[in-house]
């Protein structure tokens, strides 16, 4: 059966086959195989419909994932369906993300962590699906950050890539849509949210620094296309607007 390589596979090296996807089993210094296939036979006995099957491995040693039919919003260069980034999805997409810690809380999985956290969370790892009132998020895709966290991880990695924490951006909008995703959450304690954001882009650019010197050739090419000075600059603009997104 032929394959057909993803939106995102030329860093994760993804393609679909039929109704299903094959993924590498691990992703240069990113990730760990064997706790995202734990993770996904966990949330597949819990019934929750928010991420894909694990189905097994291949010949070549791929994951077998169940394919996730839906819109994913991949090019925002070429425009995006205006209910993709609606307040709808944002506080929906803080529901699905609130549903994944409660499932995960107390868990092997979670060890002495508060949650599992996805750790990937923006709209182009998200398939929507109208349900009738439009595109809204219904599950999660590309797990392969999955680890041990704690909640306002993933509440912050949503809010910065789905609220526009970056150069450019009005702060009090993205302070509104910040509050639109962190209600659909029910997140009690925001205050820890604007130095989590800070962490993830620090953590996020010398990551890909780190990996790009060593070797990794999709991080290497991230890094060419300008993705580290990016998220540096998305980083100070946050530390400008520090007092205006508390």
């Amino acid at each position: 059966m032929q394959e057909q390589v993803l939106r995102g596979g030329q860093v994760t090296g993804a393609v679909r086959v039929g109704d299903t996807v094959r993924r590498p089993a691990g992703r240069g210094f990113y990730g760990d195989p064997e706790f995202v296939r734990d993770l996904l036979l966990f949330l597949e006995r819990t019934g929750w419909a928010g991420a894909p099957r694990f189905l097994g491995s291949d010949r070549q040693g791929r994951q077998i994932l169940t394919f996730l039919d839906g819109h994913v919003a991949w090019d925002w260069a070429g425009g995006q369906p205006e209910a993709v980034s609606g307040d709808a999805s944002l506080a929906r997409a803080g529901e699905l993300t609130r549903e994944l810690h409660d499932l995960t809380t107390g868990t092997a999985l979670a060890g002495d962590s508060e949650v599992v956290c996805h750790n990937d969370l923006w709209p182009g790892n998200i398939v929507y699906r109208d349900l009738g009132q439009g595109l809204r998020p219904v599950a999660f895709i590309d797990w392969d950050l999955a680890s041990p966290g704690e909640r306002i991880h993933d509440v912050a990695r949503l809010c910065w890539q789905y609220a526009g924490w970056w150069e450019g951006s009005d702060p009090a909008e993205v302070g509104r849509r910040s509050t639109v995703i962190c209600d659909g959450y029910g997140l009690a304690d925001r205050s820890p949210l604007v130095e989590t954001v800070l962490w993830w882009q620090e953590r996020c650019w010398r990551g890909i620094d780190q990996a790009a010197e060593a070797g990794d050739s999709a991080m290497a090419g991230l890094r060419a296309s300008g993705a580290v000075e990016e998220i540096k600059a998305a980083h100070a603009w946050v530390e400008r607007h520090r007092e205006e997104l508390h």
